[in-house]
């Protein structure tokens, strides 16, 4: 470990974005590393990352035998990072979608005091840029839906550009978490609540992915509108 903060960021089919994504990021903050979970994407992004890794030691790669959900590359890719000893955790989308530039912030507002940081779209400064219409009340739906039934106060719940200190994950009950998508995302942020935890939101804007195709499907919304119901009412929820 070279750096205090670490930037998980998952791909499948990511080849296109990876090559571009990383010098970016790098650019906003040179001192963080990188881990790249790749879940044997047909289209080489795993190797791809192999070679950047080979030619800087912030890089770093993670293989995982097949496509097993955003919520699993996450769990696998914390578990990482805290055997390393990162204090600051964060997540990212290969695609564009959360702009590299934010990152300083969000590791800012943890360093500040906050035990989780989310970029979040619904606060004021945050927003959507070539959304469509029903895109965005799924979105907003989405959070005001399960904010309601798990009576939380964070305004962007299903987002996935977060900032956590180790103590968050260290302290969530890891093995117990099951969603993935939406869910997971909601799931990480109720956990960290319930357990105490601060959390901040950090607006940010949010566009559509540069290259290749959404993992968005209607499956993904279906366990978040179900999963909420379960982490309400279940028995385990740190």
């Amino acid at each position: 470990m070279s750096n205090n903060a670490i930037v998980l960021i998952p791909t499948y089919n990511e080849r296109g974005n990876l090559e571009q994504i990383l010098p970016a990021l790098f650019a906003a903050a040179p001192d963080v590393d990188v881990l790249v979970i790749d879940d044997n994407s047909p289209d080489g992004t795993g190797q791809l990352a192999d070679e950047l890794a080979a030619k800087d030691s912030r890089v770093s790669v993670l293989h995982r035998p097949g496509k097993q959900g955003l919520g699993r590359a996450y769990l696998a890719g914390f578990d990482v990072a805290l055997q390393r000893g990162y204090p600051y955790i964060l997540e990212m989308d290969c695609d564009f979608s959360h702009d590299p530039a934010k990152v300083p912030e969000l590791l800012a507002a943890a360093r500040g005091g906050a035990d989780l940081v989310l970029g979040s779209r619904n606060v004021a400064g945050g927003g959507t840029v070539n959304w469509g219409i029903l895109r965005k009340i799924i979105s907003r739906g989405g959070s005001f839906y399960a904010r309601t039934i798990l009576g939380l106060s964070v305004r962007d719940l299903t987002g996935g550009f977060k900032c956590f200190r180790r103590e968050v994950l260290e302290a969530i009950d890891r093995a117990a978490v099951h969603s993935s998508g939406y869910g997971f995302q909601i799931e990480l942020t109720y956990r960290a609540v319930r357990r105490g935890f601060r959390v901040q939101e950090v607006p940010i804007i949010f566009a559509d992915r540069r290259v290749g195709k959404s993992k968005m499907s209607g499956k993904i919304v279906l366990e978040a509108l179900w999963m909420v119901w379960k982490l309400r009412f279940g028995s385990s929820t740190k």
